[in-house]
């Protein structure tokens, strides 16, 4: 979602700040929330700005960039991979706990399919009783 304007906040706070009007009709005459103005207001109040924050960062990336090499070399050594058998070569190989969904964003990162083998899940397939109902 888009922060709003410098220019909308400013014209937010002028109209409250005017007396003119409460935080109800200055909400519904600019078109947003009380609670975006009561935020505003009070980020004014506390830090003498009303410029938005932006966006943070988030947390760091767990796996690294020396890493993230690691894993194309790891999956063409052995293409039929599951995911959760590359999460335990991480944390043998490279001391690195990572989650598996983790892991699947790295190799979508890298554009690298993780579906097994076509001839592998015919050997695994013919061998069950599939379509016999349970007899």
């Amino acid at each position: 979602m888009q922060a709003y304007s410098l220019d909308l906040r400013q014209r937010v706070v002028e109209a409250y700040e005017n007396g003119m009007e409460t935080i109800l009709e200055v909400a519904g005459r600019f078109e947003v929330s009380e609670s975006f103005i009561k935020k505003l207001l009070r980020r004014k109040r506390t830090t003498g700005t009303i410029a938005p924050i932006g966006h943070r960062g988030g947390q760091p990336k767990r796996v690294s960039d020396k890493d993230r090499k690691w894993l194309p070399k790891a999956v063409s050594a052995q293409p039929d991979v599951t995911l959760g058998e590359l999460r335990e070569r991480l944390l043998r190989e490279k001391n690195l706990s990572a989650s598996v969904p983790t892991i699947c964003r790295e190799l979508r990162a890298l554009n690298l399919r993780r579906k097994k083998s076509r001839s592998l899940l015919i050997k695994e397939t013919s061998g069950s009783a599939r379509g016999t109902g349970g007899e």
